[in-house]
């Protein structure tokens, strides 16, 4: 990831409904959430509601499909996955520790869920 990539996200996340727009869709993997119900859930005029989703796909965080009427948005975690890898690459320095509680603090959160079969 080249640097001006990871100032393009995390620009776009840097403002409160956008914020809260990617988060919603995380929260809606895998099946993604049509633009209007975006826009209800979080109270956000639809005209609105389409700039920030430009902005959020411009930096590569959302992708969207046409199906029928709808358009339908995901996060995409893989460049999410960019954007932090590249933030934390050099953070170490040769030190693992001084990463080793930020990635502690990320494994109970991240860690895959159990079905119900166990």
């Amino acid at each position: 990831m080249e640097q001006t990539e990871a100032i393009l996200a995390l620009a776009a996340l840097a403002q409160p409904t956008r914020l809260d727009v990617f988060r919603t869709l995380v929260k809606h993997e895998p099946h993604g959430m049509p633009a209007g119900e975006i826009a209800r859930e979080l109270a956000v005029p639809h005209n609105t509601m389409s700039s920030h989703l430009n902005i959020l796909s411009r930096a590569g965080l959302v992708t969207s499909e046409r199906q029928s009427r709808s358009i339908i948005y995901w996060a995409d975690l893989g460049q999410l996955q960019k954007v932090v890898t590249y933030l934390l690459k050099d953070c170490c320095g040769g030190h693992p520790s001084v990463c080793a509680p930020l990635l502690d603090a990320l494994n109970p959160c991240c860690s895959p869920k159990e079905t119900a079969n166990g």
